[in-house]
């Protein structure tokens, strides 16, 4: 059966050509002319037709602005289209696998390859009792596109779609590929760079949009393959838990966005629950037409009555209009009675649903005396998936998670307390703690939480968002918003502060009660060499562990993937997270304490990016329990959900992953690395990070970055609501990871994925290493092949040539001094990868590397029209508007920004 009417070639071309056709039609065939020659030119170049770029500098050179700005558009709109042509491939793979059978990192695969290893029903079940998955969504400024862009891209994928997959007439044809072109003469015609930074409610319903448009209706599909996976290879019964939970920080992160205010976060969680209770709603009035049995065919059951009943009594008014609605149909009634409770949520009114659990208490009475009446195809098909919704999404749509930097803490409680005669400040980290520990465990209040007038303007809010956190656990439930990250903890007093203002909030009543997790969020070397300092100490504290045991024994750490990186380099920093995990893994173990991993993972590789999949497998054994977080970011976001069949595909991968590593752990508990491999790494990431620390402490670096780089741009884009550095100081340490990485990634050198990696790896060489032994540390360690790889793609995604072209705008002096260097060490970087990986090119998948041969010859134009801007002294507002379009244009090719 032929599932498609297209392929990526047809797509492409055409869409290409779209492109080109509405240039001469809305500018000029001059204009078409112009960006025809540029394209062909960098496409021979590419080829080896020609010997130099030549002939595309020195036409982008004679471009006039007005000129300038349509070249811009024109490349960064077939940016934009192409990533769709490439996302409806990915569609195509997966459905045909799907139809295959041939689809892999699938549940399916995941539920064979483990009764393949010998598991059994009673295995996967206990497997899947410990398998809790939760995607966090960020508000991280990483992507670059606006939101009518983006709405007006989804409908060219809806039109792509048509065409691929809807057999049309002649006639029907016509009018899809009409309303394309209407839709991309559209997109041509909107600006492409915002005006105006978005604010924090933007960002929040950005992430809300995936929510609740694509996830709420594909996450019941993904357990009913799993059902039907386990049901298909074994015999005995196996009941599918909740497995996946959603999270969010936008409009909650206060860490360095000041636009967070308590004001906000309470807007977000009014908002997330206006959106997802008419969506229950919805499906009971849909379920109502099809559960239209009559009483006198079916003999509903005990449970069942004695739940209407009571459910009558609490809505007498309701009840008597079911009754007289559908006077012998008792499913009709109870769906109308249960419309009615989650109408009230939250309403003064009383005969609303009190949580989730009350609600699908009645979902699951209403399951089984459907399969009790032997109608359990309709309880499969209709109950089950709402079932499945309520269990995921709650009446929050997504909880919330609190987070700020850990010294607007310790400032707030040293003013708050110095008011009450108390010093804090200028106590050491043992004082401290007994202070903190000793002012939660007694009755007594010990800051006025209500009287801030006399408090700083920072002070202030942070009390005033611990108390406002308690009420909104009192009126959207606890589960709404139940987790306090701490950027930068560095100490165990900077848990303990948080712990604290949640104990003068409300928030905790030890012994018992927290109704928080305090997440510490290691990041830098100090914190996590210091892992065992950190936690032993609050996991013997007395107040902490009482916490800690209100909270089920489960402490969440966060790791921060993109400041560790920015801090020591790709290979110390990830050697280091791999290394404290299993140290966090070990500490936990011994305080009987049950650890509960939050991957802080950018898009970028330098970020922890990469497969989701092949993260998850490489996660060393000891720390995989089966509960994983991690956070979604940006671009990501886009990419992994804004299409139902790839959001799908995401959560199976997911799945799939951490079944079969929970398995693996299950297995084996100890993951045993030989000491020769653990030595070579030690030497290595050692090296590598002097190599990295002494690159960017030599001499004039930041000002290189600041001249080779567009990152004076990036930092005007209006991407996100938050600033691109902390403070005003120009340093690589206050600059934010994700400018960082964007930057590097504009000028196609990309420096935070693979700088330093042959600077360490040959230090392991001349210590008395072998390649051999590297060889085998890649064939058989998932961990060092998952990095090795992605660092393969970060060196294929960077272009000398082009990065010449950005170093040529820095002083001479400073280029000299930098940039042979970093060439040089990008070099021997590649002979490197490839003598270890045995392959001819640095990437492992054939589809990537066509890829970027698809990308390269038009993200080249982009970049060189960049440089020819960002080397004149004064720009025009037209120019300086190309300029800000080129940056993006190249995030949509590079399909990376931060």
């Amino acid at each position: 059966m032929t599932l498609h009417a297209r392929e990526i070639n047809q797509d492409v071309r055409e869409l290409g050509e779209l492109v080109g056709d509405i240039v001469e039609a809305q500018c000029s065939t001059e204009a078409f002319d112009i960006v025809e020659q540029i394209r062909t030119s960098s496409v021979e170049y590419r080829r080896g037709d020609a010997d130099s770029r030549e002939d595309v500098e020195q036409t982008i050179a004679r471009l006039d602005p007005e000129m300038q700005d349509i070249v811009a558009r024109a490349f960064t709109t077939y940016f934009e289209l192409i990533n769709l042509a490439e996302e409806r491939e990915r569609v195509r793979e997966i459905r045909e696998g799907t139809q295959e059978g041939t689809l892999e990192d699938s549940v399916a695969d995941a539920v064979r390859k483990l009764s393949e290893a010998g598991a059994d029903a009673r295995t996967i079940q206990a497997v899947l009792e410990d398998v809790l998955i939760q995607p966090t969504f960020t508000a991280h400024p990483t992507e670059a596109r606006r939101k009518t862009v983006k709405a007006k891209l989804r409908n060219v994928a809806h039109d792509l779609e048509t065409l691929d997959e809807v057999r049309l007439t002649d006639r029907e044809e016509e009018h899809v590929e009409r309303d394309l072109e209407a839709e991309v003469t559209s997109l041509w015609q909107t600006p492409q760079v915002r005006d105006r930074r978005p604010e924090v409610t933007d960002e929040a319903l950005n992430v809300q949009w995936y929510l609740e448009n694509v996830l709420f209706d594909v996450i019941d599909d993904v357990y009913d393959e799993l059902e039907r996976a386990v049901e298909a290879e074994f015999d005995e019964d196996v009941e599918v838990p909740k497995l996946y939970e959603f999270r969010s920080w936008a409009g909650s992160d206060r860490d360095g966005n000041p636009f967070v205010t308590p004001e906000v976060t309470e807007e977000t969680l009014e908002r997330q629950r206006e959106v997802v209770l008419p969506m229950y709603r919805d499906r009971l009035k849909e379920m109502s037409g099809i559960l239209s049995q009559d009483a006198s065919n079916i003999e509903t059951g005990e449970a069942f009555d004695e739940r209407l009943a009571e459910h009558k009594d609490d809505l007498p008014g309701v009840a008597d209009e079911a009754e007289e609605r559908y006077p012998d149909e008792p499913y009709r009634q109870k769906l109308k009675l249960m419309r009615e409770s989650v109408l009230r949520v939250g309403d003064v009114r009383s005969g609303g649903y009190d949580d989730e659990d009350e609600f699908l208490a009645d979902l699951r009475i209403l399951a089984d005396d459907l399969r009790a009446n032997g109608a359990g195809v309709i309880a499969e098909a209709h109950v089950d998936p709402l079932v499945r919704k309520v269990d995921t999404f709650g009446f929050n749509l997504a909880s919330l998670d609190l987070r700020d930097h850990r010294a607007m803490h310790t400032d707030a409680i040293d003013e708050a307390l110095e008011r009450e005669g108390i010093d804090y400040k200028d106590r050491d980290e043992d004082g401290r703690v007994e202070l903190l520990t000793d002012a939660i465990l007694q009755d007594d209040q010990v800051i006025d939480m209500e009287a801030t007038e006399e408090l700083s303007d920072d002070a202030e809010r942070v009390i005033r968002r611990f108390r406002r956190a308690a009420e909104w656990q009192k009126e959207f439930g606890v589960n709404a918003i139940d987790t306090y990250a701490i950027s930068w903890c560095e100490e165990p007093s900077h848990a303990l502060e948080v712990l604290f203002l949640g104990d003068q909030a409300g928030i905790v009543d030890l012994p018992g009660y927290c109704g928080f997790d305090i997440v510490p969020l290691l990041e830098s070397k100090y914190a996590l060499d210091g892992a065992r300092r950190i936690m032993g100490t609050l996991f013997e504290n007395e107040a902490y562990s009482q916490a800690l045991e209100a909270r089920d024994g489960v402490q969440e750490i966060m790791l921060g993937y993109s400041d560790s990186n920015k801090e020591n380099g790709f290979l110390a920093a990830n050697w280091s997270l791999y290394r404290n995990q299993k140290r966090l893994a070990s500490i936990t173990d011994d305080f009987d304490v049950e650890m509960r991993l939050f991957h802080g993972r950018g898009g970028s590789i330098s970020r922890g990016g990469g497969p989701m999949n092949d993260a998850m497998l490489a996660l060393p054994n000891e720390t995989v329990s089966g509960q994983i977080k991690f956070t979604e970011q940006g671009e990501t976001i886009a990419e992994k959900y804004a299409n139902p069949s790839i959001a799908e595909r995401n959560l199976e991968q997911m799945l799939d992953a951490q079944m079969r590593a929970r398995y693996e752990a299950m297995q084996e508990p100890v993951e045993e690395i030989p000491e020769e491999w653990e030595a070579a790494m030690e030497t290595a990431s050692e090296a590598a990070r002097e190599e990295y620390v002494d690159l960017l402490e030599t001499d004039g670096f930041v000002e290189y970055f600041e001249q080779a780089t567009p990152i004076t741009v990036i930092e005007n884009l209006n991407m996100g609501s938050r600033p691109a550095s902390r403070s005003e100081d120009r340093s690589v340490d206050d600059l934010r990871a994700i400018p960082w990485v964007f930057s590097w990634t504009q000028a196609r050198c990309i420096v935070p994925g693979w700088y330093s990696i042959a600077t360490g790896i040959q230090a392991y060489l001349d210590d008395g290493g072998d390649v051999e032994t590297l060889q085998e540390m890649y064939e058989e360690w998932p961990f060092f092949r998952t990095k090795l790889d992605n660092a393969s793609l970060a060196l294929a995604r960077t272009d000398m040539e082009i990065a010449e072209k950005y170093a040529d705008l820095a002083d001479e002096d400073l280029r000299e001094r930098i940039f042979p260097r970093v060439r040089e060490e990008y070099e021997e970087t590649v002979d490197l990868v490839k003598e270890i990986t045995g392959r001819d090119s640095l990437l492992r998948r054939d589809w990537l590397e066509e890829n970027l041969e698809r990308r390269n010859p038009y993200v080249d134009p982009l970049n060189l029209l960049q440089v020819s801007l960002l080397d004149q002294s004064h720009l025009t507002e037209t120019e300086r508007r190309t300029l800000r379009l080129t940056v993006q244009g190249v995030a949509a090719g590079m399909k990376n920004t931060g």
